[in-house]
């Protein structure tokens, strides 16, 4: 995987920021890691903008090579995680298909606050470095075709 000459977009949310800003920092680092490739940060309120400007995005003239959209959907008591998990996920889904451009899935939706840290670089990892690794190969793969 090499990242050099390449050009990345992050898209993350500010909503629960406390997790989000730990996975954009594991993003960058892990796209530092492979070639300090030139990377775009953009924040959005929330998970529910993330589409948008990732449309903004890969429409442009200077597009990204691949985008990772970074995000953090609480679950509650009422189904609205859930369909806003899938709305964001159909959407950023048939961005990519659409438009050729790969988008890095970096949106958690843990049940609590506990398991979305767990996931933004505690015990499990931290899932905007497994987002950048994604981008990085599709990115490459691409590239090759």
């Amino acid at each position: 995987m090499d990242a050099s000459g390449k050009r990345f977009a992050v898209v993350v949310s500010r909503w629960n920021e406390l997790v989000t800003k730990e996975l954009l920092a594991g993003a960058l680092d892990e796209l530092r890691r492979f070639g300090d490739p030139e990377v775009e940060v953009v924040h959005v309120p929330g998970t529910w903008e993330i589409p948008i400007v990732v449309r903004k995005l890969v429409t442009r003239d200077n597009r990204p090579d691949a985008v990772l959209a970074l995000g953090c959907i609480l679950q509650g008591q009422t189904p609205h995680a859930k369909l806003l998990g899938s709305d964001v996920g159909a959407a950023l889904m048939s961005l990519q298909v659409e438009h050729g451009v790969p988008i890095a899935w970096g949106v958690l939706t843990p049940d609590t606050q506990d398991q979305a840290l767990d996931r933004s670089g505690l015990k499990y990892g931290n899932k905007g470095r497994e987002a950048a690794q994604a981008a990085i190969e599709l990115a490459s793969v691409l590239e090759r075709l």
